[in-house]
């Protein structure tokens, strides 16, 4: 299972994704979640998705290694679908299906919120395969800097956010070894009536609550054991700089908005 989930995983690399600063993939990727939703038509989707292959290959990663990370959205995805298909009751109907109406406005609909929620969940999954823990937690406090000023814990907020994403892969590996284990012993989490595969899934989730518990206890004793007080008087090993390739992505990404406005209308 581990390997079907790429959210909170990095995969090292010395990409031009990779060397940006990770304020400007940050920033970059909260306003291509705001801005999705502008497009209107196929040439403002197809400019979007475009971009965001173009991003794709740009990191080097394995395309392969993406998608096979993004296994769980693709059962989503086609729920979604499947959603809008039976409904939305709008347009005139294209065909039917064991006596339900498929309209052309369940189609569209389906097409586009699959579009979107896909080119989301492969953008914001790049964040975490080209930056570290460590430099997302930079990222956003120095981004939440300003809240600082009203006494807000911007130090420890993005400390929990990145040792939250640290974990994800951590505990998919772990619920995966745990349930192979149970499987071992013969328990079915696959077959038979849904209420005996729910009482299945208890022996799964109690070692997998114990074992996250543990590890938490670890890593605070851990950081207590370095003298970890918070980020008050904290220094940093690496500040963060922006570059010349930071402006030219802001530039490039402006560009993409511009252009999204102007094919939109």
């Amino acid at each position: 299972m581990g390997n079907f989930m790429i959210i909170g995983q990095y995969v090292p690399g010395n990409s031009f994704i990779h060397r940006l600063d990770p304020r400007t993939k940050i920033i970059t990727i909260f306003f291509f979640v705001i801005f999705v939703f502008f497009a209107n038509n196929v040439w403002s989707y197809a400019l979007l998705t475009t971009f965001t292959f173009i991003v794709v290959i740009t990191t080097r990663v394995p395309v392969r290694f993406i998608i096979k990370g993004l296994t769980p959205v693709w059962f989503l995805i086609a729920f979604t679908m499947l959603l809008h298909l039976f409904l939305t009751k709008q347009g005139p109907v294209v065909f039917e299906l064991f006596n339900i109406a498929i309209h052309k406005g369940g189609i569209l609909q389906g097409l586009i919120i699959s579009l979107r929620f896909f080119l989301l969940v492969l953008m914001t999954s790049l964040l975490t395969l080209t930056t570290t823990p460590i430099d997302i937690t930079d990222a956003i406090e120095s981004l939440l800097n300003p809240l600082k000023k009203v006494k807000f814990p911007v130090h420890e907020l993005a400390l929990m956010m990145s040792i939250s994403l640290r974990f994800i892969p951590t505990l998919m590996q772990e619920t995966d070894k745990i349930s192979k284990a149970q499987a071992s012993r013969g328990v079915d989490f696959r077959t038979g009536p849904f209420k005996e595969r729910l009482k299945a899934v208890i022996p799964l989730l109690i070692p997998l609550f114990v074992s996250a518990f543990k590890r938490a206890e670890e890593l605070a004793m851990a950081m207590e054991a370095r003298g970890y007080q918070g980020g008050e008087g904290r220094t940093k090993l690496r500040e963060l700089s922006y570059a010349r390739r930071d402006l030219f992505s802001f530039i490039l990404f402006t560009a993409v908005i511009i252009t999204l406005f102007i094919v939109r209308n």
